[in-house]
């Protein structure tokens, strides 16, 4: 261990005394009580009738006939299963799938039912298997969301808990069951322990903060990570991680998020140590996110072949040429936003979860969902079988959309993105007299506020795709309602049961609207701007709103292999039709809206040609080289046209599979100028 983390475990240790943890900002409502609508409802339906929905049917990982006894029953609770669970409770939930709620209730009961007299959880129990503890995290935010569902279940869940934590805490004082994976991610238990602390403590209030305390020090200490000292200013690369390996691990960067909001729930801690840049809760978080509201990462942040750039560690980060994003990165980053806005209140966390649920998270994935990608990369020209392998520690199927291309975690991992999205899209605040909207979409809620105020908000809008959201509230008494304004609005508006818009006035990112009882019609008006975001090699990406815009390059589909037991589960590979190699005039850009005659937009919306909203701009062909087999080189800078201009449109990210998103800057005045000249 590390001397400057036994000095910081000895400053923070000190706070323990005050036995209590500190409030969140904002407040979770129970799952089901947020439901997805229109075209947000749609996507639940595509997942549930894809892959997500699919797999426990045939998929070697959590085939349900080998729950019991079956060859990979003691494999349950070391990741897979416990990732489908996670994923699948809400899934099923949300989307009414009466076969995947039976299942995930028969998965409940059975970890239950192995439960042994120790406390230990699983089907490992009289076994001479090695007990690792990391397994059970994703298991216990799954059986947390069974009891918000299933009141009846509470006590069975709370008991089994109570149970696994006094063991839990030997081991962790004895050093067991903490490999390298339990040693990053000590931070999800520490949230299971919070929750148990707030909702069902008996009378364990002590043993539970001692547990907290002995899960954090049993891991990496994610404040000296993401300090100013050590986390990475230059190519990862070129530096001697000074932790262990997998503290620069791109989904083990994901979950730490929750680490430091987590720590400070229990300590107290506002202000770490000075050297640390001050932010609200004295923490610096300093990953550094992409165009597409997530970082960059493969499985290793760490590279050791000079091309390569891990690129969360720079201020203007970058996915292009092979630096790349992994899929469970995505969805794990987005239940840690979650949790940190609700324990912050900084709206700047919600930001980037809803740039990745409207951008990266449908990105990675087929249309239809039954495939998905490992890696997905800002420019990606290719999705295939690359050799020689071009991906350092990850391998060269890492971006062939599939059912399991590299690794599995992101099959039974990707399901959450969705449906966690969906349950934390509103919030109430700590003495529960206000709503708050934090996810903008298409949602319906019903809440119980304090003095037994029954309310339900219902949200219409075709956000992100529409400017617009009509939401029409249902209140027996009157209160406060907030709705998050994003950063990246400048002039939206709010009209209020039809009288005049009045120009929105966010504090700290939310605007507050007094609602009486009775029925509210509120009409949020929020238009954007086109933004140009400058990247690296005088590169640029291009935003408006929440979404991110892309060059969705025409592509050439070759079926790699089917599933023998199911024939939905294919492996593609895409390689391009047409040219991609371009370059944008951004002072040309001109936002395009072709809204849906009907009021629905097509299903599935995240697929090309699909989306009503798209971007024109003027472009011309540039010489563009290939920096591999079949990955684009870093952008040129400075290009010249290799012929006229022409128009392109740019497309929603998320709705594209093969793309160029970052691209090299001409000029048309230049343009004409050098045609002048050659004349």
């Amino acid at each position: 261990m590390l001397l400057s983390h036994l000095v910081l475990t000895c400053a923070l240790a000190l706070d323990l005394c005050k036995a209590k943890l500190a409030p969140k900002k904002f407040h979770s409502i129970p799952l089901g009580k947020i439901l997805p609508v229109g075209w947000l409802q749609d996507q639940l339906r595509v997942q549930t009738e894809g892959l997500a929905g699919h797999e426990h049917e045939f998929y070697k990982w959590v085939k349900d006939t080998d729950w019991v006894g079956g060859p990979a029953a003691y494999s349950y609770l070391e990741e897979a299963g416990s990732y489908w669970f996670n994923s699948m409770v809400p899934n099923g939930i949300l989307a009414n799938s009466s076969v995947i709620n039976q299942k995930t209730l028969e998965f409940l009961e059975y970890v239950l039912d192995t439960q042994d007299e120790t406390g230990w959880l699983g089907p490992e129990v009289g076994t001479d298997k090695r007990r690792v503890l990391w397994g059970r995290y994703p298991f216990f935010f799954g059986a947390i969301q069974m009891t918000e569902v299933y009141p009846e279940l509470t006590s069975r869940v709370v008991d089994a808990l109570h149970r696994f934590v006094p063991l839990a805490n030997k081991m962790l004082k004895a050093g067991v069951g903490t490999e390298e994976w339990a040693q990053t991610r000590w931070e999800d238990f520490v949230v299971t322990l919070q929750w148990l602390y707030d909702n069902h403590p008996n009378g364990q209030e002590e043993l539970l903060l001692d547990t907290m305390q002995e899960s954090k020090w049993s891991g990496i200490p994610w404040e000296l990570v993401f300090s100013e000292k050590f986390f990475p200013k230059i190519e990862a690369e070129k530096l001697e991680n000074p932790f262990p390996e997998l503290s620069w691990h791109g989904v083990n960067i994901a979950e730490g998020l929750k680490g430091l909001p987590a720590t400070y729930r229990f300590t107290h801690n506002q202000t770490g140590q000075p050297r640390y840049r001050k932010q609200r809760l004295g923490y610096a978080l300093q990953v550094s996110w992409s165009t597409v509201g997530s970082f960059c990462s493969g499985r290793i942040f760490s590279r050791t072949r000079s091309r390569q750039r891990a690129c969360f560690h720079t201020m203007q980060p970058t996915c292009l040429t092979l630096d790349r994003t992994e899929l469970c990165l995505v969805v794990e980053a987005m239940f840690s936003g979650s949790y940190l806005f609700q324990v912050t209140g900084d709206p700047k966390y919600a930001d980037q979860v809803e740039r990745m649920a409207y951008n990266a998270l449908p990105a990675t994935l087929t249309g239809d969902m039954w495939g998905r990608q490992y890696l997905q990369q800002q420019n990606q020209v290719a999705s295939k079988n690359m050799t020689p392998n071009p991906f350092p520690e990850d391998g060269p199927y890492s971006n062939v959309f599939g059912l399991e291309p590299n690794y599995p975690c992101c099959t039974v991992d990707f399901p959450q993105g969705f449906p966690k999205f969906i349950t934390n899209a509103f919030v109430t605040t700590p003495n529960n007299e206000s709503l708050v909207h934090a996810y903008l979409g298409p949602f319906r809620t019903s809440v119980i506020l304090s003095q037994d105020n029954v309310v339900t908000a219902s949200v219409e809008t075709l956000y992100p795709f529409g400017d617009k959201l009509t939401t029409t509230i249902t209140a027996s008494k009157a209160f406060s309602y907030f709705v998050r304004i994003p950063g990246w609005i400048s002039r939206g508006t709010l009209s209020i049961n039809g009288d005049l818009p009045q120009p929105v006035a966010p504090k700290n990112g939310l605007h507050q609207v007094s609602i009486q009882a009775g029925i509210t019609t509120l009409v949020l008006e929020l238009p954007s701007d086109i933004r140009i975001e400058s990247r690296p090699h005088q590169s640029v990406a291009v935003h408006r709103g929440p979404l991110n815009y892309a060059f969705d390059i025409p592509r050439v589909e070759r079926q790699l292999a089917v599933h023998p037991a199911e024939p939905r589960a294919v492996d593609l590979e895409f390689t391009p039709a047409d040219a991609w190699q371009y370059a944008i005039d951004p002072s040309t850009l001109a936002f395009v809206n072709n809204p849906p005659r009907s009021g629905m937009l097509p299903s599935p919306i995240f697929d090309s040609g699909l989306p009503p909203v798209t971007l024109s701009v003027s472009a011309c062909r540039i010489d563009w080289p290939l920096a591999g087999d079949m990955f684009a080189a870093p952008p040129p800078q400075n290009p010249s046209c290799l012929g006229g201009m022409r128009n392109i449109t740019l497309w929603p990210f998320g709705a594209t599979k093969l793309r160029i998103s970052e691209f090299p800057v001409v000029q048309i005045q230049k343009f004409v100028e050098q045609q002048g000249d050659s004349k």
